[in-house]
């Protein structure tokens, strides 16, 4: 089968076409009003020039703002769980304005079509379920600029990915399924390393698709999250040794965290939709932090979108653990054991094996991957 009929049987992007917000950097730019976005606002500018937030063709207008945070739809009606904005801290005097990135240099341009002020403690009710400036995304919220400005924008300089041999567009990961015959992908997102759990729910799903995009979040996360160059590191050692080539993809996925949980679940499926993922994996605790919400929270907010509406399908898992009982990986739907047969290690208990230089156990991570973890924990 050629590239140019399976690409057919891909599902399509979310509101039915690609969107591509690159192009030339256009004259006069230099003496336009320039604004810096925050580092996750330029996560976000990039990954409306590649398409991964199709049909956005720019920062929010009001209307789908609203919409979004009442009742997770964009004005339109499609489904959309976050809000995509860029705050500023007063209206540009101008209807084009320059994005620059940290050192000040342009990098797209944005046709103002609204400004508009918000409410911090409502959007973050909203979005995250919290008013807490504990919550790490809720404290980012809370340190924006009163304005968002809306409109369409243009990029012309991508910043230098973090991962270049990993740094694939949605139009590259959807090249490059249509190239293996694949029609039915399933996406993993993760920003953390893949232990024995994660392999067994990644496996568990690949038995029933044709191939698996493993998407690991490479932009902001927490401080004391696993940073992305040991996280990658992982992943590649596990990737090799653990699963088969011409079934995986790996990939960078150039977003900032929100932690906001359920809503992000949403945001992360629609993406991964967008990269060409039919399916999409969402575990416990999907995008959270903290206690702000269940353990399965993250599944039960797909209830509130009609069948098919987003189309890509979730795929959902219970907690994995290793039971010494069954002798193999399981979950609550599979063991019938008690919780002293099963193998499970908090995080806090591997960060201090690690800092030790001691290797967890087997049935919790493979050799290779504890391995890269503990090196890094020398540096």
């Amino acid at each position: 089968m050629s590239a140019s009929i399976a690409v057919t049987r891909l599902i399509k992007p979310h509101g039915g076409t690609l969107v591509d917000r690159t192009g030339e950097r256009p004259e006069g730019v230099d003496g336009l009003e320039r604004i810096t976005p925050t580092s996750r606002e330029l996560s976000d500018l990039e990954l409306l020039a590649i398409g991964a937030l199709s049909p956005l063709e720019g920062f929010m207008r009001r209307g789908d703002y609203e919409r979004v945070l009442e009742e997770m739809r964009l004005e339109s009606g499609l489904a959309w769980a976050l809000p995509v904005c860029l705050s500023v801290e007063r209206p540009p005097q101008g209807d084009r304005v320059a994005l620059a990135d940290p050192s000040g240099c342009p990098v797209a341009v944005l046709d103002v079509e609204e400004v508009y002020e918000y409410d911090k403690e409502r959007e973050a009710q909203q979005s995250f379920r919290t008013t807490d400036g504990a919550h790490p995304g809720v404290a980012r919220l809370y340190e924006q600029a009163p304005y968002y400005l809306a409109g369409r924008v243009t990029v012309f300089e991508l910043a230098d990915p973090p991962f270049p041999e990993l740094a694939r567009t949605p139009a590259e990961t959807r090249a490059s399924f249509a190239e293996r015959g694949w029609k039915r992908v399933v996406g993993f997102q993760t920003r953390n390393p893949i232990h024995r759990a994660h392999e067994y729910l990644t496996k568990t799903a690949l038995e029933t698709v044709d191939g698996l995009l493993v998407h690991p979040l490479v932009g902001d996360t927490k401080a004391d999250d696993v940073p992305a160059e040991t996280r990658v590191a992982c992943y590649r050692v596990l990737l090799d040794g653990y699963y088969p080539d011409d079934r995986v993809v790996l990939s960078a996925f150039p977003a900032a965290m929100r932690y906001a949980g359920p809503r992000e679940a949403i945001w992360h499926a629609i993406c991964r939709k967008n990269y060409g993922c039919s399916h999409f994996i969402v575990g416990r605790d999907h995008a959270g932090v903290g206690d702000y919400y269940g353990t399965y929270d993250a599944q039960l907010i797909f209830d509130e979108f009609e069948p098919h509406e987003l189309d890509v399908e979730p795929m959902f898992f219970e907690h994995a653990f290793w039971c010494r009982a069954c002798g193999s990986m399981a979950t609550p739907k599979t063991c019938p054991h008690d919780m002293e047969q099963h193998v499970f290690l908090s995080g806090t208990k591997v960060r201090e094996l690690l800092a030790a230089g001691d290797t967890p156990p087997v049935e919790f991570t493979r050799p290779e991957v504890a391995g890269v973890l503990i090196e890094a924990y020398r540096r």
